[in-house]
């Protein structure tokens, strides 16, 4: 069974960054060397020979974070100095799908992506709580570095993330029972801004589920992404381009995610039609939660979920097409609850972590 590392760090954002980058220096570093080789033979196989060209708006991109969060820019800078590596590699490689969707948006293939989101609230659950759950799917080298981060600050609240190691929240949990999660669409006009993991590593640091939307939603985003936002109330899902947004919640039933957009203005826009595996993957999760009383065990049955082969939710590295899953979680907001592997559902240990 694949294990889940865990790092706790504490302290400033110096010293909790400092700590987490000497905890992960060797995965830090083969991530950042894996993911700028894969780059540089992505960016050759569509004609671009300038890598440089992705590090510059990646560059520019962690500038932007200086002002608009200052607290994780030190952060970042101090784990990339932990680990010994450039900060700008880091930052580049660590939000890859938003900074090389500015550069060759529609040039890459829609296969190499999942994620499959699945939140029921209050009526949908077995206990009348709400659950917030999905896979993360990407590259299939990136399991490899797969870490959860339990964070103490100082000064704001603690939270616990799944993420890849030196990178900020990905999945992540605070102290209050506050979550947040990801998938990936494309849309065209990304642009010079603040990229995914960054928007994530802000919003769960928030009071509320109100704030964490608002901290999304008036960001200068740099490209199209969903997001989710859990609470003991409910959960919010936003899916956004730079520039616009569409905005559901499960007062109206349970919501599940994938990788294609259902906005219609999003989908006029949309760098690449709807593959099969994505809509697959939405109407398996959409049966799953329409059936009711949903639990964390029925959750982890979809994870484990194989029906459709090689475009099922549960997605492996021999099916050889271009991305697996590399973790899981089922949040449970109102118990400050979650529950987390590494890797497919039915080949990571499950792990559970409260505040």
């Amino acid at each position: 069974m694949l294990e889940l590392p865990i790092i706790e760090v504490a302290g400033s954002p110096e010293q909790m960054g400092r700590r987490y980058g000497e905890a992960v220096k060797p995965l830090v570093q083969a991530f950042v060397h894996q993911r700028v080789r894969a780059a540089r033979a992505y960016l050759r196989e569509r004609g671009f020979r300038d890598v440089d060209a992705l590090r510059d708006l990646g560059r520019q991109c962690l500038d932007l974070l200086k002002s608009w969060d200052h607290e994780a820019w030190i952060e970042h800078h101090a784990t990339a100095a932990g680990a010994g590596v450039d900060p700008v590699d880091l930052y580049t490689t660590g939000n890859m799908t938003d900074i090389r969707d500015i550069l060759i948006l529609g040039r890459m293939s829609a296969e190499a992506e999942g994620c499959t989101t699945a939140h029921v609230g209050p009526e949908a659950s077995a206990d009348g709580l709400v659950l917030a759950s999905q896979t993360w799917d990407l590259n299939p080298t990136d399991i490899d570095y797969v870490v959860g981060v339990l964070r103490r600050p100082t000064v704001g609240v603690a939270t616990f993330s799944v993420t890849c190691a030196g990178c900020p929240s990905l999945m992540a949990m605070n102290q209050h029972g506050l979550t947040v999660g990801t998938t990936n669409v494309k849309v065209k006009g990304s642009r010079i801004g603040i990229p995914y993991l960054s928007l994530l590593h802000r919003a769960v640091r928030s009071a509320n589920r109100a704030q964490a939307e608002r901290r999304i939603l008036r960001a200068p985003r740099a490209a199209a992404h969903t997001y989710w936002i859990a609470d003991a109330a409910g959960v919010t899902d936003l899916e956004t381009s730079a520039g616009h947004h569409l905005r559901r919640t499960t007062d109206t039933g349970p919501l599940t995610r994938t990788n294609h957009c259902l906005d219609a203005q999003h989908q006029a826009q949309e760098g690449e039609p709807a593959t099969v595996s994505s809509q697959k993957r939405l109407s398996r999760a959409r049966a799953v939660l329409g059936a009711g009383a949903v639990t964390t065990e029925s959750l982890k049955a979809l994870f484990t979920d194989r029906t459709d082969g090689v475009d099922s939710i549960n997605r492996y590295l021999e099916d050889d097409q271009g991305t697996t899953t590399n973790a899981c979680w089922i949040a449970q907001p109102a118990r400050r609850t979650v529950s987390a592997c590494r890797g497919p559902a039915d080949r990571g240990r499950w792990i559970t972590i409260s505040f």
